[in-house]
């Protein structure tokens, strides 16, 4: 017997969906899965990275009170070609790292940048194999 077989989603709360939604698809470069309201009035939109099954919620539900998110305490980490890219690509839109770039012991160099409402995005860029 199975017990929990694979990761399907995860799902982040915010106050303002909007934003977060276009951060997601205009600089992480996600596609929009899906998109509709629960029974209990949430709005939800499902959101996954090209080369990735797991998708990620995005929930907004004024009814539950507001999001605080506190530092450091949750992450989402996609894997990138480079770094220094992606660097380029977040100044085209008025962006920047909030930690990083650094290179790990694995020698896999990472990045962190914040999405709207303080969730933190880690960027993996990993080593080139020869």
């Amino acid at each position: 017997m199975n017990l929990a077989r694979k990761l399907l989603h995860t799902r982040y709360r915010v106050n303002d969906l909007e934003p977060t939604v276009r951060f997601y698809r205009e600089i992480l470069g996600l596609q929009e899965v899906r998109r509709h309201a629960s029974p209990r009035g949430a709005t939800l939109v499902f959101l996954k990275a090209p080369e990735s099954e797991e998708q990620i919620e995005i929930c907004c539900f004024p009814g539950s009170g507001p999001v605080q998110v506190q530092a450091d305490l949750t992450h989402l980490a996609f894997e990138v070609d480079s770094l220094a890219e992606f660097e380029r690509h977040l100044a085209r839109h008025g962006l920047k790292y909030s930690d990083g770039p650094t290179v790990t012991a694995t020698g896999s160099v990472i990045a962190f940048v914040d999405a709207p409402e303080g969730y933190e995005i880690e960027l993996i860029q990993k080593p080139h194999q020869v």
